[in-house]
C-alpha cells in the first residue's frame, strides 16, 4: 500500500529541478497562507463579524426602549428619523401582526454572528433575513404593539479587511512565486547548459564555447566536466599518434615479406606464404582501425539518405542485392566517413550471411531511425550482446575468411555511440538479423 501510494505520488511530482525547485518553496507558503487564513476566519472575522452585530443589535434594541418609552404614533415619525439619522436604519410598525411560528435556523456567519446578537441585546422573538435585498438586511421584532420591522445596509454587517486580506494574501503570493520563479529559473539554467555539454560531448560535438557559471556548486560541476573533457581529448590524441607509428612500423615489414614473396616467384610454400601475409594485413588493418576509432573527425551536418544511397550503390557493385527505402532527406550531425565506413560494415556482414538485404530510414519521435534486414541465420539471442565484444564469433563458420576478425560490430557500435545513437539487433521479419540503429537529431 505504501509502495503504490509513493509511485502514485512521485506520478504527479514534477520531472524537472526547477519544478520541484518551486515546490519546495510554493508549499510552505501556500500552507502559512491558508493557516493564517484559517486563524482569520475562525477568530478575526468571527470577533469583527459579532461586533458589528452587536452594533446593530445596540441599535435596535435602544429604538425598542425609545418606543416604550414614548409610546404612540405620535412619536414614531421622531424615533424613525432619529434611527435613520444616526444609527443608518430605517423602521415601520406593523400593528397587530404577528411572526410565524415556524422559521428557519441562521445561514452563514453574518446572519448566525447577528442571531447571537439579538438574542443577547433585544431578547425577544425575531427573523432574519438576508436574501430579499441585496444590499441590506430585514430584521423583523416581534413587539406588543405587532412586528417593528427594520432595515439596515449590509455594510454594517459586513467587515471589507476580509476582501482586503485575501487580496494581500493572494497578491503577495503571486509576488514571491514570480520572484522565486526567475531566480530559480537562472540557478537552473548553468545546470541544463551543463547537461547540454555532456550530451553534445558525448555526441562529438564541439563544446569550446561552454563555460563555468552559475552556482559554486555548480561551477565545481563544469570545471570537473571540462577537466575530464580534456583528459580524454588528451587520451584520445596520444592513441590516435602511438597507433599512427605502431601502424607505420608494422607495414614496414609486411611490405618487405611482400616484395621478398614477390620475388620468389611460384616456389613451394610462397602461395601459402602469401595468403598468411595478406590475411595478417587485413587483421592489421581491423585491429587498428578498431584501437584508433575516428576521434579525429570532426561531425559535420549530412545527409544522411545521400550518405546510404552511395553506400548501397558501391555494395550493389559487389553484387549484393540491396532494397533501399529512406523517407526524404534525412539531415543531421554526423563524422561522415566514420559513419559511412560503420553503414559499410553492417551491410557487408548482412551480405556476407544473407542473399537479400533491406535497408529502411526515417524521422521516429526524436530521432532518425535506420534498420537493415537480411534473409541470413540470424544471431540467437542469447548471443546478440556478447557479438559487440571485441574478437567475439558465434560459431566456427564464422572464421577469418567468412567472418572479418570480430571486430565488425564493435567498431560500428563504438561509432554509433560516439555520435549519441545506439544499435540493437533483432530477428527479423525474413527469418534473419535485424539491426537497429537510433541516431538523435
Amino acid at each position: 500500500m505504501a509502495g503504490n501510494m509513493g509511485s502514485l505520488i512521485k506520478r504527479y511530482l514534477p520531472k524537472s529541478l526547477l519544478g520541484r525547485s518551486l515546490m519546495i518553496i510554493v508549499t510552505p507558503l501556500v500552507l502559512l497562507q491558508v493557516l493564517s487564513a484559517v486563524i482569520f476566519f475562525e477568530s478575526h472575522w468571527d470577533k469583527v463579524t459579532y461586533r458589528l452585530a452587536r452594533g446593530v443589535a445596540g441599535d435596535i434594541s435602544a429604538v425598542i426602549t425609545l418606543m416604550r418609552r414614548n409610546p404612540g404614533a405620535e412619536n414614531m415619525d421622531w424615533i424613525a428619523d432619529m434611527a435613520s439619522d444616526t444609527m443608518e436604519i430605517s423602521m415601520r410598525l406593523k400593528p397587530g401582526e404577528i411572526l410565524p411560528n415556524q422559521s428557519r435556523p441562521p445561514s452563514g456567519i453574518l446572519e448566525t454572528m447577528l442571531a447571537r446578537a439579538l438574542d443577547a441585546s433585544v431578547r425577544r422573538p425575531f427573523r432574519i433575513d438576508t436574501e430579499s435585498l441585496d444590499r441590506y438586511v430585514i430584521i423583523d421584532v416581534q413587539l406588543k404593539e405587532g412586528i417593528l420591522s427594520v432595515v439596515t445596509p449590509r455594510k454594517r454587517l459586513f467587515s471589507s479587511t476580509t476582501y482586503v486580506f485575501v487580496l494581500w494574501m493572494v497578491g503577495l503570493s503571486m509576488v514571491l512565486f514570480g520572484v522565486a520563479t526567475i531566480f530559480m529559473r537562472n540557478q537552473v539554467k548553468p545546470i541544463r547548459r551543463l547537461a547540454i555539454a555532456a550530451d553534445n560531448f558525448g555526441k562529438g560535438r564541439d563544446v569550446t564555447s561552454f563555460k563555468p557559471e552559475g552556482a559554486q556548486e555548480v561551477r565545481q560541476a563544469a570545471a570537473a566536466f571540462l577537466a575530464m573533457r580534456e583528459r580524454i581529448l588528451r587520451q584520445i590524441g596520444q592513441r590516435t599518434d602511438m597507433l599512427s607509428g605502431v601502424s607505420h612500423d608494422l607495414r614496414t615489414p609486411l611490405t618487405r615479406m611482400k616484395l621478398q614473396l614477390e620475388m620468389l616467384g611460384d616456389t613451394d610454400g610462397a602461395a601459402d606464404l602469401k595468403h598468411d601475409v595478406g590475411e595478417m594485413e587485413h587483421m592489421l588493418e581491423g585491429y587498428l582501425a578498431f584501437a584508433r576509432g575516428e576521434g579525429t573527425e570532426k561531425p559535420e551536418p549530412t545527409n544522411l539518405t545521400a550518405l546510404l544511397e552511395d553506400v548501397a550503390s558501391s555494395a550493389r557493385r559487389k553484387g549484393t542485392a540491396i532494397d533501399l527505402h529512406c523517407e526524404g532527406d534525412l539531415l543531421l550531425p554526423l563524422r561522415p566517413q566514420a559513419f559511412k565506413r560503420c553503414v559499410t560494415n553492417l551491410l557487408d556482414n548482412a551480405a556476407r550471411y544473407g542473399e537479400h538485404v533491406s535497408v529502411r530510414a526515417g524521422p521516429r519521435d526524436d530521432a532518425i531511425e535506420l534498420s537493415i534486414d537480411d534473409d541470413g541465420p540470424g544471431i540467437p539471442p542469447e548471443h546478440r550482446a556478447e557479438v559487440f565484444k571485441p574478437f567475439f564469433r558465434v560459431d566456427a563458420s564464422r572464421n577469418p575468411e567468412t567472418g572479418g576478425v570480430g571486430l565488425g560490430l564493435t567498431i560500428a557500435r563504438d561509432v554509433i555511440q560516439s555520435h549519441g545513437g545506439e544499435i540493437t539487433l533483432d530477428e527479423s521479419p525474413g527469418g534473419g538479423l535485424r539491426v537497429r540503429v537510433r541516431m538523435p537529431y
